[in-house]
């Protein structure tokens, strides 16, 4: 019998003792803020009872809200205080593994079975008493009937519901229809976060007015767009938005009455040509997807901008020609590609206002023709930048090593620009390799840029991003740890000489452990 069950089937057997002693009941009252004791008022003070203390049962019940579901049912199990509190616990947070039941792929039914009995037994003996937050994730048991989850919603979902959650675990082509029924007025106008994942949400516009809604996520939903703008018109206090891997929308509006959404994350969302928002205070926006129209209205408040293409090419040529357009007050700037067959342009738009950019590549070879110089076009369009980060995740070996170069002296920059940049101060390049236009675009920095104060040349995959708690750096292939010595040679050959005495220069390699 699972811990909850155990705990369930004590209100039928013998009563627990209170176990409670006098200091730990002293000390959990202490950190009750504006509890009666701290008033002065002794009428409902803790009372002393022998060697044990009898606190107030709702100073019991408020410290036992604070408790995880597991650590609550424990002490429910031994505390008859705290077993009459687990009847109005708030918070049911119920999956698998808070259940306590054991995964076995051998056994996929009777954890389904099991898993059905346990959710059935809580949420009858917590019937109308006012839950404040409920989750409920089903992974592994799939192809639960739609009853029992209807069932369970009309239970959980109660007036003063708080913040919902629903993850459901099935085959994806019929997903389960989540019944905006339960959703009635008295009962939405207090959800503040709502969640859903695998689910079907076609009748989202009917849902009325969340007018407490803030927080709103949606993974691996059915919902069109139509549908999904009614919703969103009724969550006017909506301040943070996620959407990933909803597949039915075409074209994503948010519409001008989320006059306080701050937050919009788009992932994934395969058949997506259009993101249209014309929320007035949106500061930050993520998106990764192939490249699509984006318009973000007059984006004055746009302050920090994801931006990700893991499948289509020439991420970082849109993100230079169209990104200045789309936020021009961006200050905060990550980019990230998979496949970057095209070099940067260079482009008269700007990013007057950005201060740190962080470009990741990681793809796993780079074109020889690929030309790590051209991103210079990024520092000349950003005057105020302070800080450029540049992530090479899969260093490989290069074709175009300067090492193996026995023409000339290639380590001078072709003349792609003149201009300094005058605010920058601190730069990291990692994944750092020997090809000539690697060399080219750290020579540039260091001669156009005479604010500069940091510069790291990292030859392993991040020693900022290692896994410090185990003491280990992330993987090196033989190829990469290859490279990574001829990085250190060219760092030595063509960079080291070149940095002014002002200039901090950090060259990070391979640790014992890696080599």
């Amino acid at each position: 019998m699972g811990v909850l069950e155990e705990m369930e089937a004590m209100s039928t057997k013998g009563q627990p003792q209170d176990s409670v002693t006098r200091d730990e009941s002293t000390c959990l009252a202490s950190e009750i803020k504006g509890s009666p004791c701290q008033q002065g008022d002794d009428s409902d003070c803790a009372e002393i009872r022998g060697s044990q203390v009898q606190l107030p049962e709702d100073i019991l019940r408020h410290i036992h809200t604070f408790m995880q579901m597991q650590d609550a049912a424990l002490a429910a199990c031994v505390s008859l205080s705290f077993l009459r509190s687990w009847r109005c616990y708030p918070k049911l947070m119920l999956s698998v593994d808070s259940l306590h039941i054991k995964e076995d792929a051998s056994r996929k039914d009777e954890i389904k079975r099991e898993f059905i009995s346990r959710v059935d037994h809580i949420l009858q003996n917590h019937s109308g008493m006012g839950v404040k937050a409920f989750s409920l994730h089903t992974y592994p048991c799939s192809d639960l009937h739609p009853s029992y989850v209807d069932h369970w919603l009309q239970i959980a979902i109660t007036p003063g519901i708080e913040k919902f959650e629903l993850s459901m675990f099935g085959r994806h082509d019929t997903k389960y229809n989540f019944p905006c029924s339960v959703l009635s007025s008295e009962r939405r106008s207090s959800i503040r976060s709502f969640f859903l994942a695998v689910c079907s949400f076609h009748s989202a516009a009917q849902v009325g007015c969340m007018s407490s809604l803030t927080n709103l996520r949606l993974h691996s939903v059915n919902v069109t767009g139509e549908e999904l703008y009614g919703f969103l018109s009724n969550s006017c206090a909506l301040k943070q938005f996620y959407l990933s891997n909803c597949e039915d929308i075409i074209w994503l509006k948010i519409p001008c009455l989320l006059k306080q959404l701050d937050i919009l994350h788009v992932f994934g969302c395969l058949k997506l040509q259009m993101i249209e928002s014309n929320a007035p205070k949106l500061s930050t926006f993520s998106y990764a997807g192939d490249a699509i129209c984006i318009s973000l209205g007059d984006a004055l408040h746009v302050r920090r901008v994801d931006f990700r293409h893991d499948r289509s090419p020439g991420a970082l040529y849109y993100a230079r020609t169209k990104l200045p357009l789309i936020a021009p007050k961006v200050q905060t700037l990550v980019l990230s590609t998979r496949s970057e067959t095209v070099n940067t342009p260079m482009a008269s738009c700007k990013f007057l206002q950005l201060k740190y950019l962080e470009i990741v590549l990681c793809a796993p070879i780079f074109p020889s023709g690929y030309n790590f110089y051209s991103l210079v076009s990024f520092l000349d369009a950003s005057p105020a930048l302070e800080t450029f980060v540049l992530r090479i995740a899969l260093p490989t070996i290069r074709p175009d090593s300067i090492i193996e170069d026995s023409g000339g002296d290639s380590s001078r920059p072709q003349c792609l620009s003149d201009q300094c940049h005058d605010r920058l101060k601190n730069v990291m390049i990692t994944g750092f390799c020997s090809a000539k236009s690697m060399i080219q675009l750290t020579i540039h920095i260091i001669e156009k840029t005479k604010s500069l104060m940091c510069l790291t040349l990292d030859t392993t995959r991040g020693h900022d991003r290692r896994f410090a708690k185990i003491d280990k750096c992330l993987r090196l292939s033989k190829d990469a740890l290859v490279e990574a010595e001829k990085a250190r040679v060219a760092i030595q050959r063509y960079v080291e000489g070149r940095v002014p005495s002002t200039v901090n220069l950090k060259v990070i390699e391979p640790c014992s452990k890696c080599i």
